[in-house]
């Protein structure tokens, strides 16, 4: 992907076996999306799977929110550093965030800090002893992520208007729980549709269950893709009619 767009659009493979993410990663071959890994298959063998991703020319993101002491973070991330993914998240805790820069190094690799789950509401957030609010802690976060060098960020996309209008330019947004028009919410509880999200400021959209419950992932992959470019053309400047 050197020198290439990132493709705007990411779709979770969050499937228990690599057959099953295979066969969804198949019927996606063509368009261009790119295919985060997260936990659940790369503790299966997704590693093994994702170097295959990689030498077929295919975006990666690398979902492991990585988070531990200062030193086995960069050490983590030194060891991904050159494996040739796209993204790869850690969670945006200002030690975190710094180690992990510091272990990407040169390479092309691009960070991405988690500020607060698009699980978690207020409530979840006072339960777990942040004494502010989500808001004020993505707000938080992201500055001092930002600050120390990170490539992007991962936030709902409730959050992503007031952070493009404080961060530099080159700080990407990525944003999960998206649910096209009618989806169900599922366990996520600050959703918006594609369309609302790049208008709110996302650079890239993350959709699982949409797609990969979907009749048809590639047709349901194309309705949203053409959801973001019917946006992002509104948008440019020279946008034509």
């Amino acid at each position: 992907m050197s020198g290439e767009a990132v493709p705007r659009l990411i779709v979770a493979l969050d499937m228990p076996t690599v057959p099953e993410a295979e066969a969804l990663a198949e019927r996606l071959a063509g368009l261009p999306v790119c295919l985060k890994i997260g936990h659940q298959l790369a503790y299966t063998g997704g590693l093994d799977f994702v170097a295959r991703l990689i030498r077929a020319g295919r975006p990666v993101f690398l979902d492991l929110k990585l988070h531990d002491i200062p030193r086995t973070v960069e050490e983590g991330v030194r060891s991904l550093a050159d494996f040739g993914a796209t993204f790869l998240t850690v969670h945006a805790y200002p030690q975190t965030v710094r180690a992990a820069v510091a272990g990407r190094g040169n390479s092309p690799l691009r960070i991405l800090g988690v500020t607060v789950l698009t699980s978690m509401d207020d409530h979840d957030a006072a339960a777990a002893g942040y004494r502010e609010g989500v808001a004020a802690t993505v707000a938080a976060r992201a500055a001092d992520a930002a600050a120390a060098g990170i490539d992007g960020l991962v936030c709902a996309a409730t959050e992503a208007a007031d952070l493009r209008a404080s961060l530099p330019p080159g700080v990407s947004l990525v944003v999960p729980g998206i649910r096209p028009a009618g989806s169900a919410a599922g366990d996520q509880k600050r959703v918006m549709t594609p369309a609302q999200a790049i208008r709110a400021g996302a650079d890239h959209l993350v959709v699982g269950r949409p797609i990969a419950g979907a009749a048809d992932p590639a047709a349901a992959a194309r309705a949203i893709l053409a959801e973001i470019e019917g946006v992002s053309r509104v948008a440019a400047p020279d946008a034509k009619p």
